[in-house]
């Protein structure tokens, strides 16, 4: 008898619990499912948004259509209900969602107080630390073990994507930091630099090398070189490898 009063208690606590953090529970099973089945497919949804922002949006904002700031703030809420399901690190979700909250601060202090001096740095800070944390959730998602598949060299070249951004948002430190560093590149607050630095990153990651803007300080060039490295050796080594490998799992 005592022992059956035992486990009824037992069981009657379990049930207790269960039934309090139920939600939670629920809640936890139905995100790692959602982790298990769309962590792959969401790393082509991310590629496809920041590809929106630098090749759609930024060229946009440059031009004038400051709506198109906005719609930069929403891909960044997607891109952040991407990561809640792809990612379960809560610091790498925390950061994120300071970086578009700084990216909207930002938005309305440009509209009620442009003149405040430390837009362009909030802004360059939060985009490198977005782009920072984005590539390690994306590396860790794309280099897991299990099959590698299309959504995963589209993750590889996201990967390549964040590597131009964020070498864009120290092209942005430098100059801010190092006066006349470049030639053909002013460093204002104003709606060109993000395309700016985008287009000068991207230049300099191919090594197309067009030489309308071009590196005159040391750190710059430095920097430059470190990037053309980079953009010749990722592609080469790393994306060859997966796309071979996948090929395989294909045969």
């Amino acid at each position: 008898m005592r022992l059956r009063r035992t486990s009824v208690r037992a069981s009657t606590a379990s049930e207790r619990k269960s039934t309090a953090g139920g939600v939670q529970v629920i809640d936890l099973k139905g995100l790692r499912r959602l982790r298990h089945k769309y962590t792959d497919r969401l790393l082509t949804t991310l590629a496809l948004l920041l590809a929106l922002y630098m090749f759609v949006f930024a060229p946009l904002h440059a031009a004038g259509l400051v709506v198109a700031h906005g719609f930069t703030i929403l891909a960044m809420l997607a891109i952040i209900g991407c990561i809640l399901v792809i990612s379960a690190n809560r610091l790498a979700l925390l950061a994120i969602s300071i970086c578009a909250f700084a990216n909207a601060s930002v938005f309305l202090l440009r509209l009620f107080y442009p003149s405040w001096p430390y837009n362009l740095p909030t802004l360059a800070a939060a985009w490198l630390v977005f782009a920072l944390t984005l590539g390690a959730v994306v590396a860790h998602a794309v280099f897991r073990k299990g099959r590698v598949n299309y959504h995963r060299i589209v993750g590889a070249i996201l990967l390549y994507l964040l590597i131009a951004l964020a070498f864009g948002t120290v092209f942005i430190f430098v100059g801010l930091w190092l006066p006349n560093s470049f030639k053909g590149m002013t460093f204002g607050d104003d709606l060109t630099l993000a395309n700016s630095v985008i287009y000068f990153s991207f230049v300099t990651l191919t090594s197309t090398g067009f030489g309308d803007i071009v590196p005159l300080h040391p750190v710059a060039r430095s920097i430059c070189n470190v990037e053309s490295i980079i953009g010749q050796l990722y592609p080469a080594t790393l994306l060859a490898r997966l796309v071979t490998l996948e090929m395989r799992e294909r045969a």
